[in-house]
């Protein structure tokens, strides 16, 4: 008897443990997720409090948050790992808000101030010019005197009050648990490091894809507006990070040898000189089996000088555009970053400050809007006088979606003729922009053959039209500086190849609708080429070039003018005699020798190259040792103050 009730005893305390212990798990799970609830609730207040900082208002906040099209949830749930992560690390619930919040808050007043005055947003790259930040804020002070004060009293309130709840949040907030902490370490680390990997908008993503993340790399403001400030500066940061390389300094830069072409005058008469770059130009007869009659481009062919090796395909003409102005390559910069957007902070030597220290009139010209690429500033800072876009030209006439390559031409004529003195113009045209619709033109006059679906027919048939009026402008353009008494030099290009999309790989050209960035030296040509001339109304066609980058342009144009320099003739032909391509991904020789990873071997490249990258990133970042050397006509205006 007495066993019976000493068993019902312990089986009766047994089962009230139990019930304890149940209990105590339950409101152990319910405080688990009550935390993780406020975590998220914290986090959808940060990215509210962050857009409308960043934004200036609140009325586009709310959509950017709520519409399953934009990337305002994966916003959040960034700052849910971040803070969940902070946490873990701290060991205490909630406390990782203290260092989370100003992180974001903090860049997000900064890049709303800088719209103020640049109308740009903050990028990461913009770190590198502390000093140029600086310099702004002088300017900030004086038209906004009160603001300047609030801000300053606001930077000491919220450090007292960061210490403040920091030092009490350490004492009061809840402990996490050694399990809870390796927890989330656990599911959080892989989580970050996946979002991170899939943050390089050069590469497609099908998990950003999924989390409506879209980089729109070309026009940095929308891309900020569409995918939100948090987003945007992360997509920006693989290109932000750019280290002086190893040995650059004065005592490098005075090593470089340089010729003194100050004794020469250049050519008798000055001629002018007109570069096109012509948007999406290429020759749709390399396609294989594909005719098109009549010939597309029968002009350019018959004048045609080489080819240039584009670094991009299918889109980022800014980069191609830098390479053509300053000489400078895309190879020595981070990988997908466009000088455009993130590192023309300052003025830069370019073509149009050279042409203008001979005295020259230099005008950008462009059918289309001024910020589009950043290139009101940028045009600014490689020293055009002028920039002539779709609000300022007069009588601009569309064909299709775009500005017409005719109208184009005949306003650069039109500005020609009412300059007296010789005058430097840079043009880029856009009827040939993508997509190739059907239909874009009333009448297509050239006949596309060849075993193509409709589809690939009519986009090829689209494209063809097009290189035909880009073709005939180019002859209309040439037809009138024939007739002029001052020598006209005209340098026409394509920037990159077409986005024909299913095209290449129905017609075997090459294996994917891209192409490819790592191959061999044929294949790599056969992706990148696009047609070069370089021409002059009373010499003729400059022959022979071969297949040079963009960056080897600025050579053959003074050569064709008849100037010498110490970087654009001198210099650069010095690599030109070795090298034609430097691109990121292909360094070749004009025997056709490539060195695919030669960026990778920073120290055995060879010393002219080595020297190439030097005098950029001397002009690009550094203490500009060289530019009176080596751009002496740049120098000069920088000193003159205009």
């Amino acid at each position: 008897m007495v066993d019976l009730v000493i068993g019902s005893a312990l089986a009766g305390r047994l089962a009230l443990f139990q019930k304890i212990g149940a209990a105590r798990q339950h409101s152990a799970l319910l405080r688990q997720f009550l935390s993780l609830a406020l975590t998220l609730l914290i986090a959808a207040l940060l990215v509210v409090m962050v857009e409308w900082i960043a934004r200036g208002e609140l009325s586009s906040v709310f959509p950017y948050l709520f519409s399953l099209s934009r990337p305002g949830f994966t916003t959040v749930g960034i700052i849910v790992l971040a803070m969940l992560t902070g946490d873990a690390v701290f060991g205490r619930a909630h406390l990782s808000l203290l260092i989370v919040a100003p992180l974001l808050l903090v860049p997000a007043f900064i890049s709303s101030q800088k719209q103020n005055y640049l109308s740009d947003p903050l990028y990461p790259s913009d770190f590198l010019f502390a000093r140029q930040i600086m310099e702004l804020m002088p300017v900030m002070v004086r038209e906004r005197p009160w603001t300047a004060v609030a801000l300053s009293i606001g930077i000491i309130a919220a450090a007292v009050a960061v210490a403040f709840f920091g030092r009490y949040a350490w004492r009061h907030a809840a402990r996490l648990s050694q399990t809870a902490r390796v927890t989330r370490l656990s599911i959080c680390l892989p989580l970050a490091a996946l979002f991170v990997s899939q943050m390089d908008p050069t590469q497609y993503s099908f998990i950003r894809e999924k989390l409506r993340i879209i980089p729109i790399v070309w026009d940095q403001k929308e891309n900020y507006s569409y995918n939100g400030f948090i987003i945007a500066f992360s997509l920006n940061l693989p290109m932000a990070d750019v280290k002086s390389p190893a040995g650059y300094g004065s005592d490098a830069i005075d090593a470089i040898p340089s010729r003194n072409y100050g004794y020469l005058s250049g050519p008798r008469e000055k001629p002018d000189v007109i570069m096109l770059m012509s948007e999406s130009f290429w020759d749709p007869t390399r396609l294989s089996n594909v005719s098109f009659t009549p010939d597309p481009m029968p002009t350019i062919r018959a004048r045609q000088s080489g080819y240039v090796f584009s670094p991009e395909f299918g889109g980022m003409t800014a980069n191609v555009e830098f390479e053509a102005l300053t000489g400078f390559s895309n190879a020595f910069l981070p990988y997908g970053s466009i000088p455009y957007q993130q590192y023309v902070r300052r003025p830069m030597p370019s073509l149009a400050t050279f042409f203008r220290g001979e005295g020259y009139a230099a005008r950008a010209l462009h059918p289309f809007s001024g910020w589009f690429w950043n290139r009101n500033e940028v045009y600014k800072a490689f020293g055009f006088e002028e920039f002539h876009t779709e609000e300022t030209i007069p009588g601009i006439e569309k064909r299709g979606m775009f500005a017409s390559d005719d109208s184009l031409m005949k306003e650069i004529m039109r500005e020609g003729d009412g300059t007296d003195r010789p005058f430097f113009f840079f043009a880029v045209t856009l009827q040939g922009h993508g997509p190739y619709e059907a239909n874009r033109y009333a009448q297509n006059t050239i006949d596309v053959g060849g075993n193509l679906s409709d589809e690939d027919r009519a986009a090829l048939a689209t494209y063809a039209q097009g290189v035909r009026e880009a073709d005939d402008s180019l002859k209309m353009l040439m037809d009138w500086a024939e007739k002029r008494n001052r020598e006209t030099i005209i340098v026409l290009w394509g920037d990159h190849l077409p986005p024909l999309g299913s095209v290449y790989p129905n017609t075997g050209y090459m294996p994917q609708q891209v192409a490819t960035r790592k191959a061999p030296l044929d294949v790599m040509k056969r992706e990148h080429e696009t047609p070069l001339v370089v021409w002059s109304s009373k010499k003729g066609v400059r022959k022979d070039i071969g297949t040079i980058s963009p960056s080897q342009l600025p050579y053959q144009v003074l050569k064709a003018a008849g100037y010498e320099h110490p970087f654009y003739t001198g210099f650069l032909g010095r690599v030109q005699k070795k090298y034609n391509i430097v691109d990121r991904y292909q360094l070749a020789t004009r025997d056709n020798q490539a060195f695919p990873d030669w960026a990778r071997k920073e120290l055995d490249l060879d010393p002219l190259v080595r020297d190439y990258r030097y005098l950029q990133h001397d002009a690009m970042f550094g203490r500009e040792y060289g530019v009176e050397r080596f751009f002496p006509s740049h120098a000069r205006l920088i000193n003159q103050g205009s």
